[in-house]
């Protein structure tokens, strides 16, 4: 279990977003010279197929960064990139907004480039991303929405304990077409898991 992140009396994680070092890694967060490692890793269809459309370009990933810093300064949204140990340049991401006023409430997304499927990478880095939203930022309910087709996205989220709530039906558009989407649910009550296979 990860203590609790204390920041210095003057400084809270709308200042400045902490690192979080975990079991060989460290999540900290995007910079906008990640631009171009991620979308190298995460514009392939492989990966993009089950997520939001990353900016096209380095330029506009640049602007999402900026966007980034600034919800996170406002309270309503944070941004973590995930660096193995050995490894220069983020291989994946996390991200997660506030649903209302309070961050009680909130949404999180993630994708981890292909090469680290399988590794382990991706639930060490979740559990860090969750432990410091329900116990530093105060959240209290954590949602997700994975695409119905998405059996390596749906089976993570059951892993790390999410309960799933219902299918939203054609939510979802890809290259054209709509799919289905799970959405999942994860209470600061459900956390940690009493299962060790999260970790």
């Amino acid at each position: 279990m990860a203590p609790v992140l204390t920041l210095p009396a003057a400084t809270s994680w709308k200042e400045v977003l902490p690192a979080l070092p975990g079991d060989g890694i460290n999540l900290r967060e995007i910079r906008r010279e990640d631009a171009a490692p991620l979308l190298t890793l995460l514009a392939g269809d492989d990966v993009s197929r089950f997520m939001s459309p990353l900016p096209p370009t380095v330029d506009s990933f640049g602007r999402f960064v900026a966007w980034n810093h600034e919800q996170r300064a406002l309270g309503i949204s944070f941004c973590f990139v995930v660096i193995p140990d050995g490894i220069d340049s983020p291989v994946g991401i996390f991200q997660m907004r506030s649903l209302e006023s309070a961050f009680v409430t909130a949404e999180w997304g993630f994708a981890i480039g292909s090469p680290f499927w399988g590794s382990g990478l991706f639930a060490n880095s979740a559990c860090l991303v969750l432990d410091f939203a329900f116990r530093t930022v105060g959240v209290r309910r954590l949602e997700a929405r994975a695409c119905a087709e998405n059996r390596r996205g749906n089976g993570a989220l059951r892993k790390l304990g999410a309960t799933p709530e219902g299918v939203l039906r054609r939510a979802f558009l890809w290259h054209g077409k709509y799919y289905d989407q799970v959405l999942w649910s994860l209470l600061d009550s459900d956390w940690p898991p009493a299962s060790k296979n999260a970790r």
